[in-house]
Parts: structure tokens; C-alpha cells; sequence
């Protein structure tokens, strides 16, 4: 697993400890597995390439947008608190212009 950059690896490291311990358990799962072999309630495809991990907490719940480049490596694009329903559209927008990047 790779973190798109310093800004989402802070957005990470500010979940509370039984947030990011989901969010770890879910990685593990899928390099243990392969993408493949772990599905809802874990991850959910969004659209096109983008997937999204879904760990929840105590109080909270968590999404990191990621996708998948070459085999096995995953890479997490964005990552944030969930506060609605639905995944925002701008976080999902967001995900994509940084997997355009990956792609370059």
C-alpha cells in the first residue's frame, strides 16, 4: 500500500487509534487476499478504477478513496471522515485528478 502524499497521510494519522486500526486491517485483508477477495462491508467500488476502503470506529467512520496499479499495489488517493451518507462529490473528483497524475 502507498499513500498518494504527505497531506493524506496527515489526514490519516489525524483518525482517531480505532479508525486507523480498521483502516489497517482492511489493507491487510486485501494484500492478504487480493482485491479480488475482499468486497463490502470492507470496500466498494465507486466508478471506473476508483474503490473506496470503508473502516468504521466507535463513534466514527472513515473512507480512503484508493486504486489499484500494477497487480497488487494500491494506492491511497484520498482519505476523510465521514460525515454523510453518500461519498462527496468533490472528494471522489479529487480522487480521480490524483489518479490521472498516477497514470503520467
Amino acid at each position: 500500500m502507498e499513500i498518494y502524499d504527505r497531506s493524506v497521510a496527515e489526514e490519516i494519522d489525524a483518525w482517531p487509534l480505532d479508525l486507523r486500526s480498521r483502516l489497517l486491517h482492511i489493507v491487510d485483508r486485501i494484500e492478504a487476499h487480493g482485491l479480488d477477495r475482499v468486497g463490502m462491508p470492507l470496500v466498494r467500488h465507486l466508478r471506473g478504477k476508483l474503490w473506496e476502503m470503508r473502516p468504521s470506529g466507535k463513534r466514527l467512520e472513515g473512507r480512503a478513496l484508493y486504486v489499484a496499479v500494477e497487480g497488487r499495489r494500491i494506492v491511497i488517493l484520498v482519505a476523510f471522515i465521514k460525515k454523510r451518507q453518500t461519498t462527496p462529490g468533490r472528494m471522489i473528483e479529487l480522487a480521480e485528478a490524483r489518479m490521472k497524475e498516477l497514470s503520467r
